[in-house]
């Protein structure tokens, strides 16, 4: 039995949580699951027991999610952590999370690379991945907005690799036509070359952005610099574009949740962010993170602080157990941890808000 098994029944059951919170990407996971804790210590805890948050920042960096995960790890009274954002920090961690004698379950609310399948058994996240997401754009790119030739740039990392495939397999087999392919870094000085080449080649009727927030809004002040105007598409990793200072307007981004998404738990979970933090949106990385503050805190209901007991619950939620229904839709797990039966829906932005885009 793990020690945190044994902990006294006053003492607060303690959860990780890991993600990028200094920067815009990472505020709505770490507020969204504050939230969560708040609400359920205000109810009388989880079986009589406070939650007790324990945040730890990686930057998005690989090097530090591992050593926040090895800090979690080996800390005895983290029962589980939530995180991490991004996939390449997710893939990262799970090396840690998965290891040993005493292997502890993490949840991301975001990591959408499909290697984050064979991670281990002990990686979860309640999103879908970059497949889902590719196909889906694809669709409304070719059938929305009857795009035909279709230009991708993507960041070359675990998340930009794994959207850019899932895209040129659907958009290909549909019909379309990838007329440039181009990798990016975080470090790249702009997008200039890219898109004048672009250009020069005939345009595209839609450029695919397959990346992370930064590099999609560097691209959007590049192409409106250059006066080039294509319709701009993008995976969730660029979701918050449209509080961006960047000219985003008609940008279309494919996400797990929508905050205006009808349902009463949702509204209930709108109404009490918008509360506590005023006029900001949740996003999807932060409903993610309060679903998974529930849902940890009903896996300890259920069986206990034990890291294994805790896995073993969450690996049958769905097939052994019936799923759990959270703001982001009903959540159950296959046998590598993907939340089953996931899919995505393709806003816009209109206004600095993102909205349900309706096909041309």
């Amino acid at each position: 039995m793990h020690l945190a098994a044994c902990a006294p029944s006053d003492q607060p059951i303690v959860i990780g949580l890991a993600g990028p919170f200094s920067q815009q990407t990472g505020q709505s996971m770490q507020l969204a699951a504050q939230l969560a804790v708040a609400e359920l210590n205000q109810r009388g805890g989880v079986s009589g027991r406070p939650i007790q948050l324990v945040v730890r920042d990686d930057s998005g960096s690989v090097s530090v999610a591992v050593r926040v995960a090895r800090s979690f790890y080996d800390s005895p009274d983290v029962a589980a952590v939530i995180g991490h954002m991004g996939s390449a920090a997710t893939l990262a961690a799970a090396r840690v999370y998965n290891s040993g004698d005493t292997p502890i379950v993490s949840i991301s609310p975001s990591a959408s690379s499909p290697d984050l399948s064979q991670a281990g058994p002990y990686t979860f996240r309640v999103c879908p991945d970059d497949r889902v997401h590719g196909s889906q754009l694809a669709d409304w790119a070719y059938r929305g907005l009857q795009a035909r030739r279709v230009a991708v740039l993507y960041e070359n990392d675990a998340y930009g690799r794994g959207l850019r495939t899932a895209f040129r397999s659907s958009f290909t087999e549909l019909g379309g036509r990838i007329v440039s392919e181009d990798p990016f870094s975080p470090a790249l000085p702009g997008f200039e070359p890219y898109l004048t080449r672009i250009r020069i080649r005939g345009g595209a009727d839609a450029i695919l952005i397959a990346g992370a927030l930064d590099g999609g809004q560097r691209m959007l002040n590049t192409l409106n610099s250059l006066q080039f105007n294509p319709t701009v598409l993008g995976g969730d990793g660029i979701g918050g574009i449209e509080t961006a200072n960047v000219g985003a307007e008609g940008v279309f981004v494919s996400l797990a949740y929508l905050h205006e998404q009808p349902g009463a738990r949702n509204e209930a979970f709108r109404s009490a962010y918008g509360q506590m933090y005023g006029e900001q949106l949740p996003d999807h990385r932060g409903a993610g993170a309060y679903d998974i503050v529930y849902l940890l805190g009903q896996a300890i209901e259920q069986v206990g602080t034990d890291r294994t007991r805790i896995r073993d619950y969450l690996a049958g939620l769905g097939t052994e157990t019936e799923g759990f229904e959270g703001v982001t839709g009903s959540i159950g797990f296959d046998s590598n941890g993907d939340v089953v039966d996931r899919n995505v829906v393709i806003g816009v932005v209109r206004n600095r808000r993102l909205v349900s885009a309706e096909r041309r």
